[in-house]
């Protein structure tokens, strides 16, 4: 950083204090979490896989290819073979096209066009959901 001298000072006094110390509220959250019997965790994964595993399927069968992430809780994938290239575009057109929402990856990339074909969704949400997903994605394609 650079800046007055005073300002230099707050702001290493303060990344000091985050870096080195997790926020007070959140070490309650985690000393509850490291109580909790392993089996919750168990649990939690498996959960969690069979819901990257439904939503990454269901994408597949609609046309997308899928990267299968092994951790995150989001399905990236491109869109070209949907007959796209532009995931701003992509995103911007799928809640009205099928009532779902999509993020462009481009957002993460140094240099946007070449995360352009490629977008992610959320797996995060009840199986009911993910399915209900799926089959609208399926229906974009007839």
């Amino acid at each position: 950083m650079t800046a007055a001298p005073a300002l230099v000072t707050a702001v290493r006094s303060a990344k000091q204090y985050l870096t080195y110390v997790s926020a007070g509220p959140f070490q309650y959250a985690v000393a509850k979490a490291l109580a909790l019997p392993d089996s919750y965790f168990t649990g939690f994964r498996e959960d969690m896989r069979a819901k990257r595993d439904l939503l990454a399927d269901g994408l597949a069968e609609a046309g997308f290819d899928v990267f299968r992430p092994s951790g995150t809780y989001f399905v990236t994938t491109d869109i070209r073979p949907l007959g796209e290239s532009d995931g701003f575009a992509f995103c911007r057109a799928l809640p009205e096209r099928a009532g779902i929402v999509a993020i462009p990856n481009a957002v993460f990339y140094d240099h946007r066009e070449e995360g352009a074909p490629f977008v992610r969704f959320a797996f995060c949400k009840r199986p009911e959901v993910l399915r209900e997903a799926a089959g609208r994605l399926k229906a974009l394609r007839k």
